[in-house]
């Protein structure tokens, strides 16, 4: 039963993706003898956690009871108060905890606090499952980096545009709605200026049901991007951030912030230093990145070593052309047995088109 009401935990916890960066998706089910007598979850940040929601909604009736929970509950006062005392007010005598949170300020200690207090813990209970729902929060909790995703679409040989550079549309429309999708959790949406250049894109969420915006980045070493491109044109709720480098004329760097871009200067140039931008992004408490360039920024990310996950579309066109670009450009490997590979892979099919999800091996 311990796995069920987890189970249950890690489903109310999910309702709140994408919403409560930078702090983690936290559920919570009170029970006792055997009934469900409180639920709740993490709505965002500075609200309250999933632990006082499910001792608000259990009322009195959470004294002798079980609490399972989707993380660690906390021990320190940050933008609410600690949660490990409320539970001890409550008298609740059981606390089931799916992981420890890697959060240094607690990391145990919360579960610590819970025993000395003589509440019975349990750990561990759909602990795979529970790091994967927050693998943002764990990536940017313990490196002070965001969780990076490149994302990209590719033909059946191996194509993400012609000759000519068309690339509308690789993909069908199941896959570019799941896209938006992505959008809609992550912080953060990352292009280089040749995309804006030639797309002129906005960089937005487009679901029918609305959507979150993710702050748009683009790669910029020179400043080249327009200042009347859609990126800084759109009404939206999140920044266009413009990363440069010291080699960027003054001129265009004052234009674009004119143009309300937000400018971060990333190394001396000439290409933008991706991990200053990674820690940049991470002081602003933007804990995930989707990076959607094209053959060079994918080469960039992946060269240096900074994408966590990689989501791949695969159509079943044939573009054909020696010249056609494929989606990682780059000098590559000179051997087979350097290739980069993958590892917790899942298929996923979206009407013709299939989605390969999977993890870099470090």
């Amino acid at each position: 039963m311990d796995e069920a009401y987890m189970r249950l935990a890690l489903e109310l916890a999910a309702q709140a993706r994408g919403r409560t960066s930078p702090n983690p998706l936290v559920g919570a089910v009170l029970v006792r003898d055997g009934a469900i007598i409180g639920k709740g979850y993490h709505t965002r940040a500075g609200m309250p956690h999933a632990e006082i929601e499910a001792l608000r909604d259990a009322g009195g009736e959470a004294r002798g009871a079980t609490l399972y929970v989707t993380l660690e509950p906390c021990c320190h006062t940050g933008r609410t108060g600690p949660c490990t005392e409320a539970i001890v007010a409550a008298g609740v005598k059981r606390v089931v905890a799916a992981m420890r949170d890697p959060n240094p300020l607690v990391s145990g200690r919360g579960l610590a606090r819970l025993r000395e207090a003589g509440v019975e813990v349990r750990e561990g209970v759909l602990e795979e499952e529970a790091r994967r729902l927050n693998e943002f929060f764990i990536k940017y909790i313990t490196t002070r980096t965001p969780f990076v995703t490149l994302k990209t679409a590719m033909s059946l040989d191996g194509k993400i545009a012609t000759r000519t550079g068309d690339s509308r549309w690789v993909t069908g429309e199941e896959s570019r709605r799941y896209v938006h999708e992505l959008r809609d959790i992550y912080d953060v949406i990352l292009v280089g200026v040749g995309t804006v250049l030639k797309d002129d894109p906005s960089l937005t969420t487009r679901l029918p049901e609305g959507g979150r915006d993710p702050v748009r980045v683009i790669l910029d070493s020179r400043g080249r991007t327009p200042a009347g491109a859609r990126v800084l044109k759109q009404e939206s709720g999140a920044a266009t951030v413009i990363a440069v480098t010291g080699a960027a004329p003054e001129e265009n760097v004052a234009a674009l912030a004119e143009a309300g871009a937000q400018i971060l200067v990333c190394g001396p140039g000439p290409l933008v230093d991706l991990q200053t931008l990674l820690r940049a992004l991470a002081e602003r408490e933007l804990t995930s990145v989707l990076v959607e360039g094209g053959s060079r920024v994918n080469a960039s990310f992946l060269a240096a070593g900074l994408v966590d996950k990689v989501v791949w579309f695969i159509a079943p066109k044939i573009v054909a052309g020696e010249t056609a670009p494929g989606p990682v450009g780059g000098e590559g490997i000179a051997r087979m047995a350097e290739a980069l590979e993958l590892q917790d892979i899942t298929v996923r099919r979206f009407a013709h088109d299939l989605c390969l999800e999977g993890y870099l091996k470090r």
